[in-house]
């Protein structure tokens, strides 16, 4: 193994947002060996660490694991894409950069389904540990933290204009959507920093491996954990062609991600036996639910034409994406250094529901996720979805070989659920966009369209375009030891094993509300606590928000 740890105290598989975490305050004690085994490479280069870049990584099969999930039935058979970051902070380093903690309604109803200790009272703390908060600063945030986060500027005139179309709607003005409350519209945090992508790898992994007693190895695949009887001894792995073993003195940790940690434990014989069995798999531990639970945010591009030239239409050209990219180089400044989602947004979709079930990103361009624009020009956008669907689906190993993708399948849209909370997601939007506010600027629809209006136009339009948010998790669920659903019991500890972690967005019992890449750092904080024995951090007493009137009004 060269000058790599053989025989390390802990194992982290996985570079991403937990596990970038886990390493570094597993190797805080400079007495323990951490070896960190990643399969993707290095994190340099301009497309990952410039913001206004971000189509590009997670469309690039150097950085990218490049999972498709299975057709959609109730998608009109489409497949849609499912990127994991395959480079050092995974996905961190390619994803949008949107920093939402999650509502406290989320961690409350994680405790209740039996995730005990990781109510918002108990995962607050951590939150407030792992972040430098350079936005609005309050008694809900931290300032010590390695995470940097930042505001968005909001200096495009369409960010003010939405933002008192929804005044004029009747929703709130937000300070910090990430403090006191979510519910409302206001500025977005971005993981940016000093004008650069600000990755788990750049705020845990890299001040973790200047210690020394933190190690990271790239291009390596991981096939499967290595037991003696129940007990986590060691992880096999493929590196420059060879099989080989690492055995470890403590514990191995699983940070893989919502696709790749169940595969991990089903390869290594932990999931629904039969189906282990069929693969030629010995079977360690029956423990069905591994896959199980998978979880997802949908979300369509509400699109308009805009009446005035204002919009970053005019830099989609070459010559302007050469001059942003030359000052980004440069100074780190200017339009590069902003993811552009610099306004967000959290509503009710109705009266008698407790806390947003509705996200809005507002963006002054109409554009896709992979960079192309519609022929319309200028124009600007709200990405909109459900925060809490209702539909599972699962992650299934088909073949003992860590090099084939797994099966991937969502089951989006599987309940009627899901189309009434869509219909009314995009009749809330419209109502936003129709406020005074907006008229200088509002021009006809680009999409749905002015004429889609029926339940049925919506529920069509909704099938054939809306997208995945990129915001899977679930599928190694954290709960009680005796409730059949869960694989890891409140110590992210695997049931049926010793030794043997998985702390990473596959543990969460339900999707939370936003973006969850800070909900997957905070995972690794806390996890990490759990994993070296260390006295968790006292519940916080601070109280969070809920609507005063939300059993009788909409907002």
């Amino acid at each position: 193994m060269g000058t790599y740890f053989d025989h390390p105290d802990y194992i982290v598989i996985g570079s991403g947002s937990a596990g970038s975490a886990l390493a570094y305050r597993l190797g805080e004690n400079p007495s323990h060996q951490v070896l960190v085994l990643e399969y993707g490479g290095s994190d340099w280069g301009p497309l990952i660490q410039m913001p206004a870049a971000l189509s590009y990584p997670m469309n690039m099969s150097q950085y990218d694991w490049g999972y498709k999930a299975e057709p959609e039935t109730n998608l009109k058979g489409r497949s849609l894409v499912c990127p994991r970051g395959k480079v050092i902070g995974g996905s961190s380093s390619i994803n949008g950069m949107i920093y939402v903690r999650g509502n406290a309604g989320d961690y409350h109803d994680w405790a209740q389904s039996g995730a005990i200790g990781w109510d918002y009272q108990d995962v607050l703390p951590y939150f407030q540990r792992m972040e430098n908060s350079h936005g609005l600063q309050s008694e809900f945030r931290g300032t010590s933290g390695p995470l940097h986060v930042t505001r968005g500027q909001q200096t495009n005139p369409l960010h003010q204009a939405f933002t008192q179309a929804t005044l004029q709607a009747g929703y709130s003005a937000l300070e910090d959507y990430n403090g006191f409350r979510q519910e409302g519209f206001g500025a977005a945090d971005m993981t940016v920093w000093q004008g650069s992508r600000f990755s788990a790898a750049k705020a845990y992994l890299r001040p973790a491996l200047a210690k020394k007693n933190v190690q990271l190895l790239t291009r390596v695949l991981v096939d499967k954990i290595i037991f003696n009887n129940q007990q986590a001894v060691g992880v096999q792995f493929c590196h420059q062609g060879q099989t080989k073993i690492i055995k470890v003195k403590k514990d191995v940790v699983i940070a893989a991600g919502a696709i790749n940690s169940p595969t991990i434990l089903q390869r290594s014989g932990i999931g629904n036996g039969e189906d282990l069995q069929s693969l030629g798999i010995p079977v360690v531990h029956h423990l069905p639910s591994v896959g199980q639970n998978l979880q997802d945010h949908l979300e369509v591009y509400f699109q308009v034409k805009c009446l005035q030239p204002i919009t970053l239409f005019k830099y989609l050209n070459p010559l302007s994406k050469l001059r942003i990219g030359l000052q980004w180089m440069l100074f780190k400044n200017g339009l590069g250094a902003s993811n552009q989602f610099e306004t967000l947004g959290f509503i009710r979709s109705d009266k008698n529901i407790p806390y947003p079930d509705i996200q809005f990103h507002f963006l002054p361009v109409a554009i896709r996720y992979d960079g192309t624009a519609p022929s319309e020009g200028h124009g600007f956008q709200l990405h909109v979805g459900p925060m809490r669907s209702p539909s599972r689906g699962f992650v299934r190993i088909h073949t003992s070989r860590p090099e084939i993708a797994p099966k991937i399948k969502f089951n989006y849209m599987s309940h009627e659920e899901d189309f009434i909370t869509f219909r009314k997601a995009l009749r809330l939007s419209r109502e936003i966009l129709n406020q005074k506010a907006l008229l200088p600027y509002k021009g006809s629809e680009i999409q749905p369209g002015d004429q889609v209006i029926s339940d049925q136009a919506l529920d069509q339009f909704v099938q054939e375009h809306c997208e995945s948010a990129y915001h899977p998790c679930g599928t190694c669920k954290m709960g009680k030891k005796d409730d059949p659903s869960t694989v890891v019991d409140t110590h992210c500890k695997v049931k049926g094993t010793s030794h043997l972690y998985v702390a990473d967005s596959s543990v969460f019992p339900r999707i939370c509300n936003g973006n969850l890449n800070a909900p997957s750092i905070m995972t690794g904080e806390k996890a990490s606590d759990h994993i070296l024995g260390k006295k968790i951090l006292s519940p916080s007493s601070i109280q969070p928000y809920y609507h005063p009137n939300w059993k009788i009004s909409q907002r």
